[in-house]
């Protein structure tokens, strides 16, 4: 109440004002001259026909002091706000679009002023009241005074309660305003509002479309927040009304949040709400209002909670951070239609600054934009600017290089708005201008002309234009000045990486044949909570049959008191005194009147941490294919032979297994993969690890063959002895799978032990100690590579493979000693998941420690790749070990 108290004070002051300048004037004929000139920043072109436009430009404003012993200083505005820029350069856009369209105002070109309303009133009035009146005035000799001419219709406000105040002023005029942002509902009221119009619909439809919300989820029992403003105080009379009316549900709370950053009283609001069973919370606010609740609501650390938004703050991006999406993730709410606007991105790009605009107070909003995009100031610089090392523009700046939200046009909702409003005034005036003399519908069937063109006018056919915009959009009014209603709901989704995406998930819109129409995808929709599906926001739980119901005293009629069956139990007979048990593989359905099979979870490949294992798993397969024709393209260059190329090749081939195999853990676990997915796991890393230990081995051989006396050792180390000897080890494991395989195999198993009501399906392992042999001769092989590696790692040779080793086996080691206690103690299918990991981890890390470096030298430095630089050199001694 008391900011529509402020709003009809200031309304009468400037009413009183205006008109008493118009009474001076009269007692002065001799003299024609303005009360008072607003200094406003604007934009202006020249046309037959004029349109005024108002927009938050800028974010604040300040007064001088009003000590009222000089004349006073005209408010000033800061705080540059681009997207309210571009939805004042939409509206130019708009207009250059129909004056290059000859179907629509042929011959006529429009016009426009545009102003900033710094989201003050006293400004916005001061914009609208020289938008209708003019700015200027000339005395000419018959005493008639001539200006700008003044607009035959507004594109603005944004605020409902700036729109309520102007329209009150332009309504005694008629001149018609069509809103873009407004959306009070109280705006309908004609008597009150004749000329006002919006291109977004009223807050009354977005309240039944929030209800049409409630409704679908279930959710009786919310929250309501509002601002205390025309907007929201509004929106919540409206909401307690069609509650109350349609009996969908019931309010647990409703709290108006203070204008100030009044911290008791955001306190007691917050504990309100933790206090409260509902989980659901409706804000009808200002995105500057949440800010302040949201700083509480950290503090306090209240989570849980399902947040509802208005198209007041749906898309705010200042509410979009890290610190918030604990919170606020998985918000729903109603945004302005988006639509698409081709050629805008271009128009924007043209955008260029006036170099004969000085710097002073008035400064054109271009000028503004373009200091503020590019962080520069044009001459005369402000005292101390470029002492401070300030950059001065140029004009000839390229907006095409910065990365800025002002060129993103892929979401333009209040734009989108701006548009279709502008399009309205422009079909409606050219539908006037189109009537044939004698079938008009003024007086006598008269039509207006272009000469004798009065605002009043424009109404008549206002109110009749219909048509449809480039992206399939009607746009109408009904007899109260409101647009065909479409809204879209969005969802707050928080990724895994940290990033935020507000998503469209479905809309509501209203039709002459299926009314009212709520349109979902719910399989979209993230929920911020951890069971990933809708909470629950009821005062009391539906009795299922068996129970009765009692209501609880001096409650709202959502809340009443229920007997449940307990979980794993049901009846299917109403007022029953006794709930029977569930079958073992069943269980109870929310509802309690009959049994469910249990769900069943594992590691799918098609949630999200399948897919990325997959990916990966895939990945390191196409790279080990890559690395492996890189090596057979360049299999006679000194560093591929001088390294055992034979090994290398097979080390490769069972790398590219390890990958492989790891597939076999993802997906629905059938007989067959579970016995397979070990076995292969076992083999292909024995494989593996035996190719490394051989190469270890080599590369000690080497070393003591070039010691006198030594040269007998290399006979051990032949092809056909290195061959045998990865054969047999990898034999020795294979004996080990097939052994464990024979006497205990691993089988499908149905767990139950972690959740009563799902059923993790996963692969129990038969026999542990066969797997516990499995893994042991793996990571005693690793081991010994690892130990052979690590005392010959500081060999005479320039490119000593057994450094490369040592490090690969210390990250293998590493990866599958922390796997261990990683595995026993992961539940259900987190335990594969576990092991997929870390055999992507070893594998990825054997292959970019061993063959990173060699592809290295191979890709990026040939110069290296040459029996020269790899040979090196010790006592006169070459080493140059080569298969």
């Amino acid at each position: 109440m008391w900011s529509l108290l402020q709003t009809n004070l200031l309304l009468f002051i400037l009413l009183y004002s205006y008109f008493s300048s118009a009474v001076a004037s009269s007692l002065f004929p001799s003299s024609c001259q303005l009360q008072r000139q607003f200094h406003l920043n604007g934009m202006h072109k020249s046309g037959d026909v004029i349109l005024g436009g108002l927009f938050q430009v800028h974010f604040f404003s300040s007064v001088a002091d009003l000590s009222f012993t000089s004349q006073p200083q005209q408010p000033t505005c800061h705080g540059f706000y681009e997207l309210g820029f571009r939805q004042a350069q939409t509206m130019a856009f708009a207009i250059d679009e129909i004056n290059r369209n000859s179907n629509l105002l042929p011959n006529v070109t429009l016009g426009y002023t545009l102003y900033d309303n710094c989201v003050t009133l006293g400004i916005g009035f001061r914009a609208a009241l020289s938008l209708a009146s003019g700015q200027e005035e000339n005395i000419i000799l018959d005493n008639r005074c001539t200006g700008n001419l003044p607009v035959i219709g507004i594109v603005g406000d944004s605020s409902s309660t700036h729109s309520i105040a102007i329209s009150n002023v332009l309504g005694l005029y008629r001149v018609p305003m069509v809103s873009y942002f407004a959306t009070c509902s109280c705006l309908t009221d004609r008597q009150k509002y004749p000329s006002f119009f919006r291109t977004i619909p009223s807050d009354a439809f977005q309240v039944r479309a929030m209800i049409q919300i409630l409704k679908h989820f279930g959710w009786t029992w919310a929250g309501l927040l509002v601002s205390d403003d025309d907007y929201g105080l509004h929106a919540a009379r409206s909401l307690q009304s069609d509650l109350s009316l349609s009996g969908e549900g019931c309010l647990a709370y409703f709290e108006i949040l203070p204008w100030d950053k009044d911290m008791d009283e955001l306190r007691r609001i917050v504990n309100v709400m933790k206090m409260s069973s509902a989980r659901v919370v409706i804000v009808f606010a200002h995105h500057s209002r949440i800010v302040n609740l949201m700083e509480e609501v950290v503090r306090q650390n209240l989570t849980g909670l399902q947040w509802m938004a208005s198209e007041a703050w749906t898309e705010a991006t200042v509410l979009q951070t890290p610190q918030l999406m604990p919170y606020l993730g998985g918000t729903l709410g109603i945004a302005i239609r988006r639509g698409e606007i081709p050629g805008l991105r271009e128009f924007l790009l043209q955008i260029r600054p006036d170099l004969h605009h000085n710097n002073s107070y008035g400064n054109s909003m271009v000028n503004q934009f373009w200091e503020f995009t590019f962080k520069c100031r044009f001459t005369p610089a402000p005292t101390g600017w470029v002492e401070g090392r300030g950059t001065l523009c140029t004009g000839e700046e390229d907006l095409d290089h910065v990365d800025s939200e002002f060129l993103d046009i892929s979401n333009l909702r209040p734009e989108y708005n701006v548009y279709k409003a502008v399009y309205a005034l422009a079909y409606s005036l050219d539908d006037m201008l189109r009537c044939k003399p004698g079938r008009g519908p003024f007086r006598g069937h008269s039509c207006a002309t272009l000469q004798t063109l009065e605002p009043w006018q424009l109404i008549y056919y206002l109110e009749m234009v219909n048509f449809t915009t480039p992206f399939g959009d009607q746009v109408s009014f009904d007899e109260n000045g409101d647009v065909v209603p479409i809204y879209d709901v969005m969802n707050w989704l928080w990724l895994p990486d940290g990033n935020i995406k507000i998503q469209t998930v479905g809309e509501v819109k209203r039709s002459a044949f299926k009314g009212e129409e709520l349109i979902l995808d719910e399989d979209k929709i993230f929920w911020n909570f951890e069971s990933k599906k809708p909470p629950r926001s009821v005062c009391s739980e539906s009795c299922p049959p068996g129970t009765h119901m009692v209501r609880k005293k001096e409650e709202p009629k959502c809340c009443f008191d229920c007997i449940p069956c307990s979980e794993g139990k049901t009846t299917n007979k109403s007022n029953s005194l006794e709930c029977t048990s569930c079958p073992e593989d069943f269980w109870s359905n929310p509802q309690r009147d009959h049994c469910v099979p249990k769900k069943t979870e594992f590691l799918s490949y098609h949630e999200p941490l399948g897919i990325c294992l997959t990916a990966t798993s895939l990945l390191g397969t196409f790279i080990c294919v890559i690395v492996l024709g890189i090596f057979f393209y360049h299999r006679r260059t000194p560093i591929i032979r001088a390294n055992n190329s034979e090994l290398s090749f097979q080390l490769l081939l069972s790398l590219k297994l390890c990958f492989l195999c790891s597939l076999l853990f993802i997906g629905r676990p059938r007989l067959w993969t579970c016995q397979l997915r070990h076995a292969a796991f076992g083999i292909s890393f024995v494989l593996c690890v035996s190719c490394i230990l051989v190469k270890t081995m080599v590369v000690l051989a080497v070393f003591k063959a070039s010691k006198p006396g030594g040269g007998t050792s290399l006979k051990w180390f032949g092809a056909m002895q290195q061959r045998g000897t990865v054969l047999f080890l990898t034999a020795i494991q294979a004996a080990i799978c097939t052994t464990w395989l024979v006497s205990s195999s691993p089988t499908p198993h149905k767990n139950t032990q972690y959740h009563n009501d799902k059923i993790i399906y996963e692969c129990a392992v038969g026999s542990t100690v066969g797997f516990a042999v499995l893994l042991g001769y793996i990571g005693m092989l690793a081991f010994l590579s690892f130990l052979i590696a690590f005392l010959v790692r500081n060999l005479p040779d320039s490119f000593n493979e057994a450094k490369l080793i040592t490090f690969s086996m210390l990250i293998f080691c590493a990866v599958w000693v922390a796997f261990v206690p990683v595995y026993i103690s992961s539940p259900g299918n987190y335990a594969d998941a576990v092991e997929v990991f870390a055999i992507l981890a070893s594998s990825f890390g054997l292959l970019v420690t061993l063959f990173g470096p060699k592809c290295y030298i191979i890709l990026l430095r040939p110069e290296l790749n040459t029996k020269k630089a790899i040979m090196a050199r010790r006592n006169g001694t070459q080493f140059f070990h080569i298969q």
